[in-house]
């Protein structure tokens, strides 16, 4: 008995320790101060220097059949 009650008060305390994490995360808004500091910029420096194809000098009569080039 005394095992179940200590594995039941680990499980307890794992799951308040998380949910604890989980709670100051969302309160102060560690996520979207994430997403906006780091994770933003480094897609930003990422995406804006791929190279593209300059879909303005493609000829008008290509336009018109997208669905046969798939």
């Amino acid at each position: 008995m005394k095992k179940i009650l200590k594995f039941f008060l680990k499980i307890f305390g794992i799951a308040a320790f998380i949910y604890g994490l989980l709670f100051a995360v969302f309160y102060y808004d560690l996520d979207g101060k994430f997403m906006y500091y780091i994770w933003e910029p480094l897609m930003i420096k990422r995406f804006d220097n791929m190279e593209r194809k300059d879909v303005t000098l493609t000829p008008y009569g290509m336009k018109d059949n997208v669905s046969e080039d798939f």
